[in-house]
């Protein structure tokens, strides 16, 4: 059996990384690692966790520009990093200049080009598990990089309304003139108002980073979760967050967060080698994580959501 060191000459060979704060117990790396092995390739992925660097303090620009330097030939972008990258690239791709948000950088040829699987993985996941939720209006909670593409995930699925909330109310409103220029102001308004908008709507998605591992709470209070409304949380560290916790609790259909990790790592591993990957295999990869002695006891991984 040939390792990464003495595989063959024509060996495709391929390092990419994922850049974040707080990502040890990432998932990522196990999926692309094993998809990889099943197609031939020399493939090694590596954590560049800043929060491990030195002090903690260094720079997003070090980072990148470290992997340029040392030859890898990707990166993914966690939290807290997809709308700081994109100043450092070169280019994007239609979908990451749309939404103002990156987690994938392919490098090639001297050029950084910037795209975004959020989208694709949230879209697949809603699409392929929510069979039959109505969708005729959806509180997003966060307007950031993960909630940008979600947002457009969602109008883009066939929700009839989209109302955003953002502690930063500021942000919400960037988001929301943007959707309205693809999607039309009738699709789209600002939540001033979240308790009232709760009570309302068929389905709440929280695209904050509040639950994560590193970030525990809930994004908002446990008695606005009602029974016939649907629930979906994008974070996947831990995959039964508080919030999906008191959802199913309260009686609510719930969507965690594997499926669109599983579905934007296919994405990426595609634009990484060119190669259309298998889903089932990665899905099966992320799901041994928790079996393994390094997961520990919430089978953590890292949160899609900034």
């Amino acid at each position: 059996m040939k390792t990464r060191r003495d595989a063959a000459p024509d060996t495709q060979r391929i390092l990419v990384g994922l850049i974040g704060r707080g990502i040890q117990l990432s998932r990522t790396p196990a999926m692309h690692e094993a998809e990889g092995r099943a197609r031939g390739i020399a493939y090694i992925y590596r954590l560049l966790d800043a929060d491990g660097m030195g002090d903690g303090r260094v720079r997003l620009e070090e980072i990148v520009s470290f992997a340029s330097y040392f030859g890898f030939d990707g990166l993914n972008v966690t939290f807290p990093y997809k709308q700081d990258i994109i100043p450092l690239l070169d280019e994007l791709s239609e979908a990451a200049e749309a939404i103002g948000s990156v987690n994938t950088v392919v490098l090639r040829g001297g050029r950084r080009i910037g795209h975004n699987t959020d989208l694709h993985g949230f879209r697949e996941s809603f699409t392929h598990e929510m069979i039959g939720a109505r969708q005729d209006s959806v509180l997003l909670l966060g307007a950031g990089g993960a909630g940008a593409a979600i947002a457009y995930a969602l109008l883009e699925s066939g929700i009839g309304q989209l109302h955003l909330f953002d502690v930063a109310q500021a942000r919400a409103a960037a988001l929301s003139a943007r959707l309205e220029g693809r999607f039309g102001a009738d699709r789209v308004t600002v939540a001033s108002d979240v308790v009232a908008v709760a009570a309302r709507v068929d389905g709440i998605v929280n695209a904050t980073p509040v639950g994560m591992a590193k970030l525990p709470g809930i994004p908002l209070h446990p008695a606005l979760l009602r029974p016939d409304c649907w629930v979906a949380d994008i974070v996947y560290f831990p995959l039964e967050t508080q919030l999906l916790a008191e959802a199913r609790r309260r009686g609510c259909r719930t969507l965690s967060g594997e499926s669109m990790a599983v579905h934007q790592a296919a994405r990426a591993f595609q634009l990484f080698t060119g190669i259309a990957p298998d889903i089932d295999r990665m899905r099966t990869a992320f799901a041994a994580f928790d079996e393994s002695p390094a997961a520990g006891p919430e089978g953590s991984g890292p949160a899609t959501a900034d």
